[in-house]
């Protein structure tokens, strides 16, 4: 790979709480880090694939064949067991195409609730790609982290699931955790940490 992968990377979203723990795992790294908000007119990418890798996937290949630039994407979700793996590849859509974090949590806790499961197993999930337009090369990452769903919402860091998300070993959400808990053991930390050996591998390659 050239060095022109390296100084731009294009970040495949328009969530500003994901770019920025995207951008703190890649601390360190010379690349100037954009977002979809820099790019006005580009066009929406429908995630029609099965699995979380499959949408990873698709959308780095598509935002990168749109920009030029070296794109990192992920596909992440919660799967509770007692929802037969549900919300999964449907997360960010389950209570509606428009419906806020807020909402989404009050359809999964009610769903949840019908179920009378006691043990609340769930677990996040997370599939993040990079893929570069001048050598159509891709490389994809996975990460995992179980834990369990609590019963309401508790603390306000982080976004989407975090609030009801309890992870092995801890007795807080992710949304009372400190940030750099989160950062150490989260399913994206996860993939993001490959993904940042990949990167530093390749910059030490090319120098």
């Amino acid at each position: 790979m050239n060095n022109l992968f390296f100084s731009e990377l294009l970040i495949a979203t328009r969530n500003t709480g994901k770019v920025q723990e995207i951008a703190a795992h890649l601390a360190g790294l010379p690349l100037r880090l954009r977002s979809l908000r820099e790019f006005a007119n580009i066009a929406e990418v429908n995630e029609t694939g099965r699995t979380f890798a499959e949408n990873a996937q698709i959308k780095a290949r598509s935002y990168a064949d749109q920009t030029g630039l070296p794109t990192l994407a992920d596909d992440s979700g919660l799967e509770v067991d007692a929802l037969n793996g549900a919300p999964g590849i449907f997360s960010a859509r389950y209570a509606g195409e428009a419906a806020s974090d807020a909402e989404r949590i009050v359809r999964l806790l009610a769903e949840l609730a019908r179920t009378n499961d006691r043990d609340r197993r769930a677990a996040f999930v997370c599939a993040l790609a990079i893929a570069d337009p001048q050598t159509t090369s891709l490389q994809i990452w996975t990460g995992r982290c179980e834990g369990r769903i609590a019963h309401t919402a508790r603390g306000t860091n982080g976004f989407g699931y975090d609030p009801i998300f309890i992870p092995d070993g801890y007795a807080l959400t992710f949304g009372e955790l400190e940030t750099d808990v989160k950062q150490r053991i989260s399913h994206r930390a996860q993939a993001l940490d490959a993904a940042h050996a990949f990167l530093r591998q390749q910059l030490n390659n090319d120098s």
